[in-house]
């Protein structure tokens, strides 16, 4: 982009207070937030499973620990303050995608429940968000009792959760909410009490009754003729409209839901482009996905250089790419050919992540790209 020495003055001044603006949210948040408070997270796509309830039993919250992958590992081995934790929290974007974000929140009793106390719409829940280019997904003023024994999570919502806006609105809090807690280790199943009542469902009609698994996160729509029975999920991950975050989504395939099947699907792109980016060019194709020792040797047609032109240079469709691969067991990394050729990723990332979303990350990169927008001289 050639700027101007005037252009280049005023980006150089947007930036500044882009970055001014960024700080003053920060410390007005941390200022607002209540002491007990954590950050929370959501998943879509749980699935309904009657089973007979045991009868509760509270357990101490420590017992609901966040399994958060690398960090929460490099936590416990006195690698970041001891006075804080990561957890995993699950926004909604613009368009109702549910996104993870991992967080760094304090360390504190009853983590579970300061993370969903975190997933409420309040003006502090709301700016933390909005810092990711994310929504909250609970209703204002929204208070929640929770006990957790033998793996179920009985939670109990005020009112407020029966005046959502329609059904898609209902469903994603739904979701949300067992997909955050079926984060912790100790909860595999989550029942609901609505203002302390049991209810089948909720005013739009979204089902409340029973308890709940981890389902398919993101279910993109299926064509009514295609057969569900015949297909299965396969989890792909592409990149925001707004290139801040990564997105999971799962499709229903007619194949085996395996390495080769996700490339291929991911190189199609995703369902609606209006909402998220395609990690592969234009006009790219793949020719082929082996695997040998561990390592995804992915070989894409000559199209696949023009991933630099990206605002980025391709980086978050990179990760994107080795996200894919490196959910299925025995991907421990992942190569890119062109033309057979080995690709040189640049300024790109190959690394595998520690998790898809981190918040800290997030807002630097987006700071960086901007920067890097306002020196290209090119």
């Amino acid at each position: 982009m050639n700027l101007s020495g005037n252009q280049r003055r005023i980006y150089l001044l947007a930036l500044a207070l882009l970055i001014a603006a960024i700080a003053l949210v920060c410390a007005w948040t941390l200022w607002r937030r209540p002491a007990n408070s954590a950050y929370f997270a959501v998943r879509p796509g749980a699935m309904l499973e009657a089973e007979p309830s045991a009868p509760p039993e509270p357990v101490p919250d420590e017992m609901a620990r966040a399994d958060v992958g690398e960090a929460a590992q490099a936590e416990a081995a006195g690698e970041a303050e001891p006075s804080k934790m990561s957890t995993i929290v699950y926004y909604q974007d613009n368009y109702g995608y549910l996104v993870p974000v991992m967080c760094t929140v304090p360390m504190q009793d009853g983590i579970a429940k300061a993370t969903l106390n975190l997933m409420v719409q309040s003006v502090g829940n709301d700016m933390q968000a909005a810092r990711l280019g994310l929504r909250t997904v609970l209703p204002e003023n929204t208070t929640i009792d929770l006990d957790i024994s033998n793996g179920l999570a009985r939670i109990d919502l005020s009112r407020e959760v029966l005046d959502m806006a329609d059904a898609a609105a209902e469903t994603n809090m739904i979701e949300a909410i067992v997909q955050t807690l079926t984060e912790f280790e100790s909860v595999d199943r989550v029942s609901f009490l609505i203002d302390g009542q049991k209810r089948e469902t909720l005013t739009h009609g979204t089902p409340v009754a029973g308890e709940f698994r981890r389902g398919d996160i993101n279910l993109e729509a299926v064509e009514p003729t295609v057969n569900l029975a015949a297909s299965a999920p396969v989890r792909l991950y592409f990149p925001a409209d707004s290139g801040a975050v990564i997105v999971p989504v799962t499709r229903m395939v007619r194949a085996e839901p395996d390495i080769n099947t996700a490339v291929l699907e991911l190189a199609k792109g995703p369902s609606n482009d209006d909402m998220l980016e395609s990690v592969v060019p234009a006009g790219c194709g793949l020719i082929d996905v082996r695997v040998e020792d561990g390592v995804a040797k992915l070989n894409f047609t000559g199209e696949f250089v023009n991933l630099v032109q990206n605002s980025d240079g391709g980086r978050m469709a990179l990760k994107a790419l080795v996200l894919t691969c490196t959910q299925f067991d025995g991907i421990r990394s992942v190569e890119i050919y062109v033309d057979g050729r080995p690709y040189d990723a640049g300024q790109g990332e190959l690394g595998i992540p520690s998790f898809m979303n981190v918040a800290d990350s997030i807002v630097y990169d987006y700071i960086q790209t901007q920067s890097a927008m306002i020196f290209d001289f090119e």
